[in-house]
C-alpha cells in the first residue's frame, strides 16, 4: 500500500491538450471547409447555367441567321456577237385584190372557180343588166331628141344672123336666137356624157382579171342579185399573184437600229421541214409603232414555182449584225411590279432591284434589251415581298443554281 501510494504520489499528472471549442485553432479549418462548400456551390451552379447560356447564345443565332433569307443567284448570259432573230410573220401575195360589181344586176354566168390560174383581160363571169339596158336605151333616144333640137337652133341662129345684117330683125332676135342655139349645144354635151356613162356602166357586165394570178375566192353564184360598189357589199371573187410574195414582219425596237434594206432574211414552214426560202429585206417603215413598239419591215421572197402559199404563217430568219448587246435569263427571275418589270440583284449582300426591257420570249428564258450590263448575280424565284436594300444571304453558286432556274 505504502509502495502505491508513493508511485501514485511520484507520477507526475499530465495536461489535456484537446482544444475546447470555439478556440484559435478550429478557425482555419472552419474557413477552408467554407470555402471548399462555395467552390463547389459555383462548380455546380456553372456546370447548370453554362451550358443553358450557351444553348441560348446558340439558339440567338440560329434565329438570326434564319431570318435572312437564303437566295438562289444566277449570272445572265451574253447574246452570241452576230446572231439570227427569228420572228413571226405572215405570208402575203405581191399582188392580192378583190373583185367587185361596178354595175347592178343578176349574175348571168361565171366562168372560173377557185385554184384557177387566169390571164389579165380573161373573163370570169357576166352580169346580166335590165335597167342598165333600159336606161342606156333612154338616154340614146334623149341625145337624138337634143340633138334635132340642136340642128334646129343651129338653123335658127344662121337665119338670125343673116336678117341681122339686112336690118330685118332686131339685135335682141339674133342674140336669143344665138343663146337657144348655144343651150341647145349644151344639152347635147350633157345628153351624151350619159349615155358615154351608160355605156361604161353597160361594160362592167364582163369581169376581167386585172392581172395573173390564182383565183382564190368566189363569192357568188347564178341569178344571185348583184350591188355594185365596196366596203359593205360581198366581193365576187378574190384573186392573188403568188409568183412573188411580201412578208411583212414586226421586229422589235430594241433592233430597229440594225434592221436595213438589203439584209438577207429566210422563211421557214412547218410543212417544209428543214427547208429555208430566201428572202430580201426591201423596206421598212421608218416608224415605231406605238402600240407594239415595232418597226413594220417587207421581206420580198421569189416564189415562181407557186409551192408557197399566200396568207400562211411563217418564221422570219432575220441575220442581224452584233451591233445589239442583249443577255438572257430565266423567266422565274422577273417581277411584275406596278412600276414595270423588275429583277431582283445581290450585290454585297443587299437586294437592289433593277427595272428590264425584255426582247423575245424563248419560253424558259427570256432576252432582255437593256437594264443588263452582265455581271448580275440575279435572285432566282424572288419573294413578292423582296425590296431594294434588304440584306439576303446566298445559298449556293450560280452557275449549279442557273440549272435549277431552268
Amino acid at each position: 500500500m505504502a509502495v502505491a501510494q508513493e508511485q501514485l504520489h511520484s507520477t507526475p499528472i499530465q495536461p489535456d491538450t484537446a482544444a475546447p471549442p470555439g478556440s484559435s485553432q478550429n478557425r482555419p479549418r472552419r474557413l477552408w471547409l467554407l470555402l471548399a462548400c462555395v467552390v463547389v456551390v459555383i462548380l455546380l451552379v456553372f456546370g447548370a447555367i453554362l451550358p443553358r447560356m450557351r444553348a441560348r447564345a446558340a439558339l440567338r443565332s440560329e434565329t438570326n441567321e434564319l431570318a435572312v433569307p437564303s437566295v438562289i443567284v444566277v449570272q445572265p448570259k451574253p447574246s452570241a456577237p452576230g446572231q439570227e432573230v427569228v420572228l413571226p410573220a405572215n405570208v402575203q401575195a405581191f399582188k392580192d385584190a378583190p373583185i367587185y360589181a361596178r354595175t347592178n344586176g343578176y349574175l348571168k354566168r361565171w366562168y372560173v372557180d377557185i385554184g384557177a390560174r387566169v390571164k389579165a383581160g380573161q373573163l370570169l363571169a357576166e352580169i346580166d343588166t335590165p335597167e342598165v339596158n333600159q336606161q342606156l336605151s333612154q338616154a340614146k333616144a334623149d341625145l337624138a331628141i337634143a340633138e334635132a333640137n340642136l340642128r334646129l337652133s343651129g338653123i335658127t341662129d344662121e337665119r338670125y344672123a343673116g336678117l341681122l345684117k339686112t336690118d330685118s330683125v332686131s339685135q335682141q332676135d339674133a342674140d336669143n336666137a344665138a343663146g337657144d342655139f348655144a343651150a341647145k349645144r349644151a344639152t347635147v354635151q350633157s345628153g351624151q356624157a350619159n349615155v358615154k356613162r351608160l355605156e361604161d356602166l353597160e361594160s362592167f357586165q364582163r369581169i376581167y382579171a386585172p392581172f395573173d394570178g390564182v383565183i382564190t375566192a368566189r363569192n357568188t353564184d347564178i341569178g344571185q342579185l348583184i350591188d355594185s360598189g365596196s366596203g359593205t357589199k360581198a366581193e365576187l371573187f378574190h384573186i392573188a399573184a403568188p409568183s412573188k410574195l411580201r412578208v411583212y414582219v414586226n421586229v422589235p425596237q430594241v433592233y430597229s437600229r440594225a434592221t436595213k434594206p438589203g439584209l438577207k432574211a429566210d422563211l421557214t414552214f412547218q410543212e417544209f421541214p428543214g427547208r429555208r426560202f430566201q428572202g430580201t429585206l426591201v423596206r421598212t417603215a421608218d416608224s415605231i409603232d406605238q402600240a407594239s413598239r415595232t418597226l413594220l419591215v417587207e421581206i420580198e421572197v421569189a416564189n415562181p414555182t407557186g409551192e408557197l402559199l399566200s396568207g400562211a404563217y411563217a418564221e422570219v430568219h432575220l441575220k442581224l449584225p452584233g451591233s445589239v448587246a442583249t443577255f438572257t435569263i430565266p423567266t422565274n427571275t422577273m417581277l411584275f411590279r406596278t412600276e414595270g418589270l423588275q429583277i431582283a440583284t445581290v450585290k454585297e449582300g443587299k437586294v437592289q432591284l433593277i427595272p428590264i426591257t425584255v426582247g423575245r420570249d424563248y419560253g424558259n428564258e427570256v432576252e432582255v434589251a437593256s437594264g443588263l450590263t452582265g455581271s448580275e448575280s440575279i435572285v432566282l424565284n424572288p419573294s413578292d415581298s423582296i425590296i431594294s436594300g434588304q440584306q439576303v444571304r446566298i445559298s449556293q453558286p450560280g452557275a449549279s443554281a442557273a440549272g435549277k432556274g431552268k
